[in-house]
């Protein structure tokens, strides 16, 4: 059984696979002011996390998204994903978006599942071939 439980950024161990890409992206990840940040367990072990930040008025960007290989194929990153979408609504968000990489198809797979639409790439990542930008309305 999945069990997600809301913390902050100081409660995160995160991985990543960007290659030579990753210090560029690492610059828009800093997890020192994320206040919204969920954790998901199976059986009492950390298995996957992900969260959400003020981007303006009404949207958050969802950030930090990863789940371990080991548990990957079982649902969690939809129920984190699922979590950070309610925590939004609750705080009176009307929109959510994303940026995630071209090298990172299972997470594009994630967000279509999930009913996330490709917009336009936007703010850090106007210029950035690579990047691979969605939203929900929530």
């Amino acid at each position: 059984m999945i069990k997600i439980h809301k913390t902050t950024s100081e409660h995160t161990d995160l991985a990543h696979r960007d290659g030579a890409d990753h210090a560029f992206f690492a610059q828009f990840n800093k997890i020192d002011m994320l206040q919204h940040v969920v954790v998901a367990y199976v059986d009492s072990i950390p298995v996957g996390c992900g969260a959400v930040k003020l981007y303006e008025p009404g949207v958050m960007e969802v950030k930090r998204m990863y789940v371990s290989e080991t548990a990957r194929g079982k649902g969690i990153a939809t129920a984190v994903l699922k979590a950070l979408e309610e925590w939004a609504t609750a705080l009176n968000m009307i929109r959510l978006i994303l940026e995630t990489g071209e090298k990172h198809p299972e997470a594009i797979g994630l967000y279509k599942k999930n009913n996330y639409q490709v917009i336009p790439n936007y703010g850090q990542y106007k210029e950035v071939a690579s990047s691979v930008c969605f939203e929900k309305l929530l």
